[in-house]
């Protein structure tokens, strides 16, 4: 419950930012920034968008030789559709195992940032992330399903954005239906380098027989856009080390990910 109300608080006051940059203005400088905002952090999503008619190509390699490929189209200024499919063990020895179905992403744009308010979003992301346990149907990391999100950015050294939202994951099982917020933000330094910063309550993944201790999963990256169309992303995820064994089998805590996004119009 406290949890709960904390994550609430920070949603509440997010709304109320103080007046920051708007998306409207068009400038070459802020066109180039609008276009290399990140979509999502490392694990959640922003309010964010790619541009019409642009795509974006995601691989992420992770712990246990897995990979995760995914495709996303902004189909319209309010409109974003992408799908994600990968597994464990693609990389080194033993059985491929390969994630129970392929991700889906949805994400429209309920109103534009300006000056004052955010850019608020809808959607639903039904990719989790991590190990898939198949007998607890679900991702070591929940997919975010359902989602309301706000994104605010600034002109801090390049860009500065903050983003907070509530979820309801699809994987929400048992004792574990509670609603869930997260947050994050993102710090581009220069045109070629960025900071990633989010944390993710886990309200919905603290119960006794859950993966999570209660204590939240927290994740750090760093971004180099190698150019306009390709960027290389380096994350340490769990920072927080917020995990139980199964079957006294532990789940892995400090995780390194490494993740390659190309984008290019269509």
């Amino acid at each position: 419950m406290r949890n709960q109300i904390i994550g609430m608080i920070i949603v509440f006051l997010f709304i109320q930012l103080s007046p920051g940059y708007s998306q409207n203005e068009e400038d070459e400088t802020t066109t180039y920034i609008q276009k290399m905002r990140p979509i999502d952090l490392i694990d959640t999503p922003t309010a964010n968008f790619l541009s019409r008619k642009y795509f974006q190509l995601k691989l992420r390699v992770y712990q246990l030789g897995g990979m995760l490929g995914g495709l996303t189209v902004g189909l319209t200024n309010r409109l974003m559709f992408g799908v994600s499919y990968g597994g464990q063990n693609i990389i080194g020895q033993g059985k491929v195992s390969w994630n129970e179905a392929p991700g889906v992403n949805l994400r429209y744009r309920l109103r534009f940032e300006d000056y004052r308010f955010p850019a608020v979003s809808l959607g639903f992301n039904s990719q989790g992330y991590g190990s898939y346990y198949s007998e607890l149907k679900r991702y070591q990391i929940k997919s975010k399903g359902f989602y309301v999100v706000f994104s605010k950015n600034y002109f801090v050294l390049k860009d500065f954005g903050i983003h907070a939202g509530v979820n309801y994951s699809d994987e929400n099982k048992g004792a574990e239906k509670d609603l869930n917020f997260f947050c994050g933000a993102h710090l581009m330094l220069d045109p070629e380098l960025s900071l990633l910063w989010e944390y993710d309550f886990a309200i919905n993944d603290n119960d006794d027989k859950s993966l999570g201790s209660g204590k939240g999963y927290m994740n750090a990256a760093v971004r180099w856009y190698f150019s306009r169309q390709l960027v290389f992303e380096f994350s340490v995820k769990n920072l927080l080390k917020n995990n139980r064994a199964i079957d006294d089998e532990p789940i892995p805590n400090l995780n390194r990910e490494l993740k390659i996004i190309y984008f290019q119009n269509l």
